[in-house]
């Protein structure tokens, strides 16, 4: 597996990263170390967990991904992996977090990566995420921006001098923004660069064939302040994988979980899957081969995110990897796209 710069920092990260979110939830402590052990052994030297996990977040689990990733750790040579953490942000209603205090100041941010820098036994980290940002902007399936909906947030200059104060302090060696727009994007670099701060090295926003918001204008910010992509989501909760298609009740989180993929049951998803579904099936491959290879061919993907409730589903998305499309299978990709997706204006 290869190794790719993440960004502007100097982290050599694997081509697919490990996502922790069903640890505590749906995979057991030793289901979760099986993974661990797997996707290591296979090349994988990343992973990505969160203060609020395991998914969906509740008081009872809350912390739990990380106790069970840093049991782990705990037996790891700690140079050899690179752990990626996020810190909750305000307005999801998160109460039993840091008391609902999320705002992302110097004092809840610390509270924050102590709390977890505790549950994942170790003394740093080497990303730190704002896990969504402070301040008001569509995110989480919504697509349109509302002023009504504005809301006092802590300023982006106060949090950048929040994690350069812990990047002093050799507590987090990098930070990075989730679920941005583009001009949140932009005012991270521009103060950073104002103020002789840190600038956000990557970026983790869901992208997958079912959403590609992210080429809209993303792709070239990120692209020319040297920002790495962390797509996570690349099968959209399992939609991508068709099993849906044939059964509606089907095991998953989406099932399982009322409400959780909310955003995957717009109108145009079911024959956009299918499409796609066929297209895979005509050309040899799953539905979920097509999916995963479709995003770890993108030139912008500096490590893909995955997550599995078994070893035997992490292996099939591990060896996705080996599957190259050519060119007339991306055009077709493409055509669907613009078909149910994101139709040509």
């Amino acid at each position: 597996m290869k190794r790719r710069q993440l960004g502007s920092s100097t982290l050599e990260v694997s081509e697919i990263c490990l996502g922790t979110m069903t640890f505590g939830q749906q995979n057991s402590e030793s289901e979760a170390h099986a993974q661990l052990d797997h996707a290591f052994a296979g090349g994988v030297n990343f992973i990505d967990t969160a203060e609020m996990y395991p998914v969906p977040p509740r008081a009872a689990t809350c912390g739990r991904t990380e106790e069970m990733v840093g049991n782990w750790l705990a037996g790891q040579s700690r140079d050899k992996v690179i752990v990626a953490t996020k810190a909750a942000g305000p307005a999801r209603g998160l109460k039993w977090i840091r008391g609902g205090d999320l705002a992302f100041d110097l004092s809840r941010l610390r509270a924050g990566l102590e709390g977890s820098l505790r549950r994942l036994r170790t003394d740093h980290v080497d990303l730190y995420q704002l896990h969504w940002p402070a301040r008001n902007q569509p995110m989480f399936g919504q697509w349109q921006f509302d002023p009504a909906r504005e809301c006092p947030s802590t300023p982006i200059l106060e949090t950048l001098q929040a994690l350069a104060t812990l990047v002093r302090e050799g507590k987090i060696r990098y930070f990075g923004l989730s679920n941005e727009h583009p001009w949140g994007v932009m005012e991270f670099v521009r103060l950073a660069r104002e103020h002789d701060l840190p600038r956000p090295v990557s970026l983790q926003n869901a992208y997958s064939l079912l959403n590609r918001v992210y080429e809209n204008g993303l792709a070239e910010v990120c692209y020319r302040e040297n920002i790495g992509l962390l797509p996570y989501s690349p099968l959209a909760f399992g939609t991508l994988s068709g099993k849906y298609l044939a059964d509606a009740n089907a095991p998953g989180r989406i099932t399982a979980f009322a409400g959780f993929g909310q955003r995957y049951t717009k109108t145009n998803v079911a024959p956009a899957v299918a499409a796609y579904a066929d297209l895979a099936r005509r050309h040899g491959l799953t539905p979920s081969q097509l999916a995963l290879a479709f995003v770890y061919s993108r030139w912008f993907a500096a490590s893909t995110i995955i997550g599995a409730t078994s070893t035997a589903q992490l292996a099939e998305n591990l060896a996705a990897l080996a599957v190259q499309l050519p060119s007339s299978v991306l055009a077709e990709i493409d055509d669907i796209h613009l078909r149910y997706t994101n139709p040509a204006p």
